[in-house]
């Protein structure tokens, strides 16, 4: 429902959920509220398609997709079939494997192949399917968060691609806008803090004649703590490869950010040069720093932050389109108990568990990634022989375990272990290589 305020020469709206940010988070969620019987308005400034990394999806993630009804759009779409991941180590050596499994109903672990895409492609159709639902979208950026006297977030306010403004009233507001973190810059939601990995700076683009395995696999490569490259199948014909270097390594090397690029895809790691010897750009050379943070009390009074728009860690274990796509299911779970029920109306943070439901999943990868990144050794040895089974789970996205899993219990054994050292003897602990 509109209306238009001449006294204010603006535009006035209202809708049961806001959502700041068309991209999978925030589209996912407007799917998610529809089938609730939930009305929503999308707000996004940029035209789909646009391009975008994080193109490999977990395997709870391509099971997220299904439940978005999305299949059918997907058999439309360039992608390639993800089987697994597979991790070299320095040098190329210390390789090992993991698949993408699910639990049947006996809770036995069974192939569960998932995807890899062209973000351009796979952003648009989950925005078409929202807008497919009832979703309205409004063209613009937002400005403003707007609050009540008690703090409470009622709706916001949009600047319109025509200049005009918009103010749009609602019950709730979802904020999707990924690394904009735009609740937290607006003072609503917690400081955003620097996270344990976001002196890091990585440097990607797409290319054809890369040579892939025979499963279009993802593929990590290593060179030491902070220094790694992805390779991610997207299409018959193009991949994403990036580098991921400490900040100050790329400052160092004086050099343009393309030849960067170019040089360290060979000097990261053999096994990824030998797999570009000869490769085409076919995007330009991107880059994105400081990456990793945390947005604590990302809920309150009237709204909500998803995926990006409240932490990132990092991207080694493709975890961003899974967190985009799980919280905007478990936020639509949220917002109807709300709602409908009125669930949580009567406490200072309606929200409350479902934001500690989030940090749940989102502490686990932390803790497994504080493992990888301390211990590669151990991790290495519990992700290929001791606990396979776990670490199968958690790659795929099972991560939510109000019961830590053998596995799990390990990860956090190792990372205690590895702090006191840490604590005694730092300087141990600048550089530890994967091998």
């Amino acid at each position: 429902m509109a209306f238009f305020c001449h006294n204010e020469d603006r535009f006035m709206k209202k809708t049961e959920v806001a959502i700041i940010g068309g991209g999978p988070g925030g589209a996912a969620s407007a799917i998610h509220l529809a089938k609730r019987g939930i009305k929503s308005i999308i707000i996004e400034k940029e035209t789909f398609p646009r391009f975008h990394i994080g193109e490999s999806m977990t395997g709870e993630c391509g099971q997220a997709v299904r439940d978005l009804g999305l299949e059918a759009e997907m058999a439309g779409i360039p992608k390639t079939t993800k089987h697994g991941v597979t991790v070299y180590g320095q040098g190329g050596k210390g390789t090992f494997w993991l698949p993408v499994m699910k639990r049947d109903e006996n809770n036995q672990l069974v192939k569960n192949p998932t995807w890899q895409v062209k973000r351009s492609d796979f952003d648009r159709i989950v925005l078409d399917k929202a807008l497919e639902v009832g979703a309205e979208l409004v063209r613009g950026k937002v400005t403003k968060a707007l609050q009540k006297e008690d703090g409470t977030v009622y709706g916001v306010e949009v600047k319109l691609d025509n200049g005009d403004t918009e103010t749009i009233e609602s019950d709730v507001v979802i904020d999707a806008s990924g690394m904009t973190t735009f609740l937290a810059t607006a003072g609503v939601a917690g400081k955003r803090e620097r996270g344990k990995y976001d002196r890091q700076v990585a440097i990607y683009s797409h290319v054809k004649g890369a040579k892939r395995d025979e499963q279009d696999n993802t593929l990590i490569f290593y060179e030491q703590k902070n220094h790694w490259a992805w390779f991610i199948p997207i299409d018959e014909d193009t991949v994403s490869i990036g580098v991921v270097t400490p900040s100050d390594y790329y400052r160092n090397s004086d050099e343009d950010m393309r030849d960067f690029y170019l040089r360290e895809m060979h000097k990261i790691n053999p096994a990824l040069s030998d797999r570009v010897p000869d490769v085409k750009l076919v995007e330009e050379v991107r880059a994105t720093s400081n990456y990793s943070y945390q947005v604590r009390d990302f809920t309150g009074k009237g709204f909500i932050c998803i995926g990006d728009a409240h932490r990132f860690i990092d991207p080694i274990f493709s975890f961003g389109l899974h967190f985009a796509l799980k919280e905007a299911s478990l936020a639509a779970d949220a917002i109807a108990g709300y709602l409908h029920d009125g669930v949580g109306r009567d406490q200072e943070n309606p929200f409350a568990e479902h934001e500690a439901y989030c940090e749940l999943g989102m502490d686990t990868i932390q803790e497994v990634l504080d493992c990888f990144w301390s211990s590669p050794i151990s991790f290495a040895f519990f992700a290929h022989t001791r606990y396979n089974e776990d670490f199968i789970d958690i790659f795929a996205g099972r991560i939510y375990q109000t019961e830590p899993s053998p596995g799990l219990q390990a990860v956090r054994k190792v990372n205690a272990k590895m702090a006191r050292l840490a604590a005694e003897q730092p300087e141990l602990f600048e550089h530890v290589p994967v091998e």
